[in-house]
């Protein structure tokens, strides 16, 4: 079923624009095509009815996926965990993706970025949405828009803008990468939901060095947390074991999930 929905989706993106490409038979070698295809792919409008073949597909991709729910996370102090693991299987109901200032995903299809796997599953719909959102405008550094997740298994996406450091770390730096974590908790709170997952904002591609950023980060969640009376979950995302122990040092007890 999963092989058959990819293969109507993948015909379907090759014919749009006539590319050149050669249908691979297995399975693995077609998912690879299908995120080629779909990161590539300009937020030009797209029919419903290849739209839902995608939701359908997604849907059973996920389910044969093993989902950690955040409300099954030890919390490393009161409202915050440190969690391992791919953002994209975390049922919580807000994920912040750490983006360009296009705002619109990542084209580049060999990288493998929090914003390019974001992406790839929720579906083209994520794209089409950003687009429609920003209207050709960019997303500042340290802004950020929301939008729906789709088929991932939380609510919101959250795309926000981190600083690209080209030299050191300035002062301005520091500001925007804190705005990048104080936004979004802030809209989670004010609009209610339970729960929030932040990756390592800024600390792959862009350079900012992660001993830095990571209590930028803390300090940021910290400040927003004593301003509101609330008991949102707060999850610092990371996926390497490397990130996760620097991470770990902020927390005196902390016990990994």
């Amino acid at each position: 079923m999963k092989k058959e929905l990819l293969l109507k989706i993948i015909k379907y993106l090759i014919s749009e624009k006539n590319y050149d490409i050669e249908v691979p038979h297995s399975y693995e070698e077609l998912k690879k095509l299908y995120k080629a295809l779909v990161n590539i792919r300009l937020p030009k409008p797209l029919g419903e009815d290849i739209l839902t073949l995608e939701d359908k597909y997604l849907k059973l991709e996920l389910q044969d996926k093993k989902i950690t729910d955040v409300n099954d996370l030890k919390e490393s102090e009161k409202n915050i965990i440190l969690w391992k693991g791919d953002i994209t299987t975390l049922k919580c109901d807000v994920i912040v993706n750490a983006g360009n200032s296009e705002g619109l995903g990542c084209f580049n299809s060999s990288h493998v970025c929090i914003d390019n796997m974001i992406h790839t599953n929720a579906g083209m719909r994520l794209r089409l949405e950003c687009n429609d959102i920003l209207k050709g405008e960019e997303i500042p550094t340290g802004g950020y828009i929301v939008c729906n997740a789709y088929n991932l298994p939380s609510k919101k996406v959250i795309t926000t803008v981190g600083p690209d450091i080209y030299d050191k770390v300035t002062k301005q730096n520091e500001i925007d990468l804190s705005n990048s974590y104080k936004g979004p908790l802030e809209y989670a709170i004010k609009n209610n939901f339970n729960s929030i997952a932040f990756p390592s904002i800024s600390t792959g591609l862009f350079g900012y060095p992660i001993e830095q950023a990571k209590v930028i980060a803390y300090n940021s969640v910290k400040e927003v947390l004593n301003k509101y009376d609330t008991n949102i979950k707060v999850v610092f995302n990371v996926f390497s074991e490397s990130d996760y122990n620097e991470y770990k040092s902020l927390f005196k007890n902390e016990r990994k999930n």
